[in-house]
C-alpha cells in the first residue's frame, strides 16, 4: 500500500534558509511540502536549488520581507489557486491539488500583535477576521466530502498541552480564549480532523514553535503548538503517521524558530 507524506514549514525566510529546505527534502522525501513566510518576491525565491533536489512542482505567492507562502511537490501541481481574505492580497493562502492526491492549502494565519484587544491592536482584529474568513470560505467553495489537507502556521496553540503554561499563557496572543474560539468554529464549520492530534493522543505535551529570546530554548522549553495540519473526514482513517520534527529547531547555522510537522496518509 502506498502512502502521501505532506508537511508544512514557517521557514521564516526562504532565501536564507534554502540549505535546511534541501536537507528537509533530501531526508524525509515528502511529496509536499508547504512553506509559510518565504518573505521573498516570487522571482527571488531560489527555484532552481529545490528543482534540482527533484521538486520541479512549485506554486508560490510571495511578497518582500513579509508573509509569502508556497507548496513545493515532486509531482504536478494542478489548478493551482492564490486566495485572498479580509481584502488584502498579503500572501497568506494558496492551494492546489497533488497529483493522484488531495488538494493541499498552504495557509499562514496573521500573528495577531500583542495586545489580544481588536479596539486597541488593529493587527488583532485582523487575525479574527482572517480566521472567520477561512471559516466561511471553504464550506462555500469546497466539498467537506472531497480529500483536501490545510496546512501552515496557523498562530493559535488550541489544547492546553499545546503551550508551555496554559494559565500563563491565557492572556498572551496565540492562546487566549477568544482565539481558540475562532479556530474551534472555523474547525467545525468544514469538519476537519485535526490529523497530528489524530495520531498524538491530545493529553501529550507538543509543541513546534519556540521563540528566538529564549537563551536556550531546548532546555527552558517553553514552546507553543502553533503549525497544524488538518484533514477532511474522508481522510482521517488514512493517516497513518504524524511527527512534529522538533530537531529540525537546532539546525545549524541559523534555524527557523518553527520545525516541520508532517503525516503520511494511505492513497
Amino acid at each position: 500500500m502506498s502512502s502521501i507524506r505532506i508537511a508544512t514549514w514557517n521557514i521564516n525566510s526562504v532565501r536564507l534558509r534554502i540549505d535546511m529546505v534541501l536537507r528537509f527534502l533530501d531526508e524525509y522525501k515528502p511529496d509536499a511540502l508547504c512553506l509559510q513566510e518565504t518573505k521573498s518576491p516570487d522571482g527571488l525565491i531560489p527555484t532552481a536549488a529545490i528543482e534540482a533536489a527533484e521538486y520541479g512542482h512549485i506554486h508560490k505567492a510571495g511578497m518582500k520581507r513579509y508573509n509569502g507562502v508556497a507548496i513545493i511537490a515532486n509531482r504536478p501541481l494542478q489548478d493551482p489557486e492564490i486566495i485572498n481574505h479580509c481584502g488584502k492580497e498579503d500572501c497568506r493562502h494558496i492551494a492546489a491539488t497533488l497529483a493522484d492526491g488531495p488538494e493541499v492549502h498552504s495557509i499562514y494565519i496573521p500573528a495577531g500583535g500583542d495586545e489580544p484587544d481588536r479596539e486597541v491592536n488593529e493587527k488583532f482584529g485582523h487575525k479574527l477576521d482572517f480566521v472567520n474568513s477561512l471559516a466561511d470560505w471553504f464550506p462555500r467553495y469546497r466539498k467537506s466530502s472531497n480529500d483536501i489537507v490545510a496546512v501552515g502556521d496557523f498562530n493559535i496553540a488550541p489544547l492546553e498541552t499545546d503551550v508551555w503554561s496554559h494559565k500563563q499563557l491565557l492572556k498572551v496572543v496565540s492562546h487566549t480564549p477568544i482565539e481558540v474560539e475562532h479556530l474551534d468554529n472555523m474547525q467545525a464549520a468544514f469538519n476537519w480532523q485535526d490529523a497530528v492530534r489524530q495520531m498524538i493522543p491530545p493529553e501529550e505535551v507538543l509543541f513546534s514553535w519556540w521563540s528566538y529570546r529564549s537563551r536556550d530554548w531546548a532546555a527552558s522549553n517553553r514552546g507553543r503548538r502553533l503549525d497544524h495540519i488538518w484533514v477532511t473526514q474522508p481522510m482521517g482513517d488514512k493517516v497513518t503517521n504524524a511527527e512534529v520534527l522538533k530537531p529540525a529547531r537546532g539546525w545549524e547555522p541559523k534555524p527557523s524558530d518553527h520545525c516541520p510537522v508532517l503525516i503520511d496518509v494511505e492513497s
